[in-house]
């Protein structure tokens, strides 16, 4: 977590970095995909063993995030999709996205202490990109990564402690995942760079990841367990990963060997701690590894792209 003197720094507009596959190596070897990647594990290590509703710090801020999500999801239920001849990409996507927009400082600046109000520069870029593309209607991994970025600022900002990690997880971003749910069944969002039937999943990947280490040493639930619905649909309320394949099972039809093959796979490995470390490496390659996901990431002074010069802990 942060030090205070995290927030005693010029603020910047972000900017794109990574232009182009020559400048892969200067993102990961940056402060910000190690900062990240190290936030990303921690959190990891933090949730390890824990469903959902067991007793954990839940701090006045991560009860306004929550405040702030619900309000987004009113927000879908009000702006009704419209009438339109394309069957996906539902256009009032873009005024939705337009009005978290707008509405980013009112609904940021009351997290923030005093002396960073003015990271609002910084933050709203990662606030803006966390649920979609306005232009392709699309939604994907590097969304995803986006509002992890945006959280991770904000621990940088002392707005979030490390008594929150597990609040961050298992309260706030599960809460953030039915966001984007409701937005993708709604206004029938594409999969942004899907890789189709040989993907993990149309549009998240760090559900997976850290659904899995809630699952680790559970008694009686194994990576088998998943491909039984009747399973999933009795403990997806505690368990992030086995909700992400009952929303799978909601909006897909057909044998599930088919549709989420790598999915089925992972069914296959014997224990939840394999399970958890074979996602941290396909994170690694297909998500911060891939120029077409993080191509459209941006950089500040929270997530800089100069150098990393600190030890390496993964």
């Amino acid at each position: 977590m942060a030090t205070k003197s995290e927030t005693k720094r010029d603020f910047v507009k972000p900017k794109r970095e990574i232009l182009s596959m020559m400048d892969m190596a200067k993102w990961q070897h940056s402060s910000a995909y190690a900062e990240l990647l190290g936030f990303i594990l921690s959190l990891n290590m933090a949730i390890k063993s824990k469903k959902n509703s067991d007793e954990f710090p839940k701090s006045q801020a991560t009860k306004q995030m929550l405040q702030i999500l619900d309000t987004l999801d009113k927000w879908t239920e009000e702006m009704e999709p419209i009438d339109q001849p394309q069957r996906f990409g539902n256009a009032a996507f873009r005024d939705w996205r337009k009005r978290i927009c707008e509405k980013a400082d009112d609904l940021i600046s009351p997290l923030l202490p005093d002396d960073a109000k003015e990271s609002i520069i910084e933050l709203q870029a990662y606030w803006e990109e966390s649920f979609g593309n306005a232009t392709r209607i699309d939604y994907g991994s590097g969304h995803e990564l986006s509002f992890v970025a945006f959280l991770f600022c904000l621990c940088k900002l002392k707005v979030f402690q490390e008594s929150d990690c597990c609040s961050l997880v298992l309260q706030v971003f599960n809460r953030y995942l039915d966001v984007v749910r409701n937005l993708q069944s709604r206004y029938r969002m594409e999969p942004a760079g899907s890789h189709g039937v040989w993907g993990l999943d149309d549009f998240q990947f760090l559900s997976y990841l850290w659904g899995s280490s809630q699952l680790i040493d559970h008694p009686t639930l194994s990576p088998k367990s998943f491909v039984d619905t009747k399973i999933c649909q009795e403990n997806g309320h505690e368990y992030i990963f086995l909700d992400c394949i009952n929303f799978i099972n909601k909006m897909k039809t057909g044998p599930f060997a088919e549709h989420s093959n790598q999915l089925w796979g992972i069914s296959g490995v014997p224990y939840w701690a394999k399970v958890n470390s074979g996602l941290i490496k396909m994170f690694k390659a297909e998500v911060l590894g891939k120029f077409p996901v993080v191509q459209h990431f941006v950089f500040g002074s929270l997530l800089s792209i100069a150098k990393y010069e600190g030890p390496r802990r993964f």
